[in-house]
Parts: structure tokens; C-alpha cells; sequence
């Protein structure tokens, strides 16, 4: 009969104002060559090389936590993976990214690492939001559901911390096709394989 199910694609949905900034990430970063991609997602919990160290955070994300988690979680292990200073954190437009205490903070390290912003909704342009994608489906594939909080935090640090390096490598080496594919869309959403 030629029926089939198909599951809508997941997209999301640009405002003119939204394609206008991912266009112009998109020309900022058009040059950029996968070495330097290596470098930048070294600060975004993971690197080419393997995933940076899990943060378990037990309650809402607002601003205080977070900074707590910059300045004494993420702080010295940049430190420790960029000793002359040359890395670059993104993080992507959550309201506590966006607190002036946070980017003040941010401010006062700029002789640290280079904060680089995000286009607002650009999971394609984002590989750590494929990475949560990848831990989310191997959670929901384990055949029992978690009995508890303390189980699900278990199982999911066994998820990441046994996640394939070659994964994420793929995920990084794709960062100029993904831009360039923003820039043939003129900052519209396409579906990257």
C-alpha cells in the first residue's frame, strides 16, 4: 500500500532575528580549520581527545550555581588543559549563562580563555546537544527504569565517562561542514548527517 510512519524531524524554529545571528557566527567562524574546533570544544566538556570531567548538579541550575561550577569546577581545569592561556569556552543562551555576576566573572578572566557565544537556538552548531541526545537514548535503552535519583546519576556517569572518543572526534570534525551548511541556508536550520 506504500504507507510507512515517519517521525517528524526535530527542528528549531528560527526568527528572522535568529537566522540573522547564526548567519553572521557562521561568517565569524567560516575559517575556522578543525584544529582550531579541536581547541574550542576542549572547554566544552569535551575535547578530540575525551570527555572533561562530569559536574552531578542535585538542584535547579541558577546563577550562583553555575558560577560556582566556572569558577571552582571549570576554572582549574582549564587551567590545567590550556596552560598558556589560549582556550575558548562557549556556552550556549540558558538565563543563568547570562547573569551580569556571570559575566562579570567571565570579565575578570578574559586574560584566561575567550568566552564565544552562541547563536540562540543552534543545537546544530552545538555538538555537546548531540552528546546529551546520544546519553538520553542510551539511558532510555537500558531496560529498567531507574528506581531513584541516586541510581539515574550513576547510570548516567556511566553513560558519559564510557561514551567513544570517536564519537565526539566525528562530532568536532564536523563543526566546518555544519558552518558551512549555515551559510549555503543564509542562517537557516539544515539537517546535518
Amino acid at each position: 500500500m506504500g504507507l510507512c510512519s515517519r517521525r517528524p524531524t526535530r527542528v528549531s524554529l528560527l526568527t528572522k532575528r535568529h537566522r540573522q545571528l547564526r548567519l553572521k557566527w557562521a561568517r565569524e567562524h567560516r575559517d575556522w580549520t578543525t584544529g582550531w574546533w579541536w581547541r574550542y570544544y576542549a572547554l566544552e566538556k569535551f575535547s578530540w581527545a575525551a570527555l572533561g570531567p562530569a559536574v552531578v548538579v542535585e538542584q535547579t541550575m541558577k546563577a550562583a550555581n553555575y558560577l560556582n561550577i566556572i569558577a571552582y569546577q571549570l576554572h582549574p581545569y582549564l587551567a590545567f588543559v590550556f596552560p598558556t592561556r589560549n582556550g575558548i569556552f562557549q556556552q550556549d543562551n540558558a538565563p543563568c549563562h547570562k547573569i551580569q555576576i556571570v559575566l562579570e566573572w567571565f570579565e575578570e578572566h578574559t586574560d584566561e580563555f575567550h568566552l564565544m557565544s552562541c547563536p540562540p537556538n543552534s543545537p546544530d552548531l552545538n555538538p555537546m546537544e548531540h552528546i546529551w541526545d546520544v546519553m538520553e537514548r542510551q539511558l532510555r535503552a537500558q531496560t529498567s527504569p531507574c528506581p531513584n535519583i541516586s541510581n539515574l546519576r550513576d547510570r548516567c556517569l556511566d553513560i558519559w565517562y564510557n561514551l567513544s572518543p570517536v564519537m565526539y572526534q566525528k562530532l568536532v570534525a564536523s563543526m566546518p561542514r555544519r558552518v558551512a551548511a549555515v551559510l549555503k541556508a543564509k542562517g537557516g536550520e539544515r539537517v546535518i548527517e
